[in-house]
């Protein structure tokens, strides 16, 4: 129904209803769809990288721990060594080994001590690896000297 007054048409306002069109909500539940599953895969992904750095650090302390208490007991003259270690509330495997320096043929008494220690995070096996060169020559070595 139209009226006018004057030179003014007045005319009853259709009646328009708020909301989405279903072509908008399947557009959002389309993005929804896409966005989701990638923000949980990084969401995986961060807890994972924090969780192998916590432990890498650990088992960091681990290697350098027994790098040291092997060159002061002197118990790096084995060949092959392993074990387990506890570091704060985690078991971690570790192997010793010691091999002969061959990078200078000059010095003989040099031999490469390194560590590996492993440890899994998150079901995946990760290690870290120290070495250090130690001297194979006695620091006691005895002189004979008659005078």
């Amino acid at each position: 129904m139209k009226f006018k007054i004057g030179a003014i048409d007045f005319a009853p306002r259709a009646r328009r209803v708020n909301g989405f069109t279903l072509a908008e909500v399947m557009a959002a539940l389309v993005f929804m769809a896409i966005v989701i599953p990638v923000a949980l895969q990084a969401l995986s992904i961060a807890a994972r990288a924090g969780e192998v750095a916590a432990r890498k650090q650990q088992a960091a302390l681990v290697a350098e721990r027994l790098l040291n208490e092997n060159i002061v007991t002197t118990n790096w003259d084995k060949a092959v060594q392993n074990g387990t270690a506890r570091q704060g509330l985690q078991d971690f495997r570790w192997t010793l080994r010691s091999e002969p320096w061959t990078e200078d043929p000059n010095e003989s008494n040099l031999r490469l001590l390194w560590v590996e220690v492993l440890f899994g995070a998150q079901g995946r096996d990760y290690s870290v690896k120290l070495s250090t060169l130690v001297d194979n020559s006695s620091p006691f070595s005895q002189t004979n000297s008659a005078q």
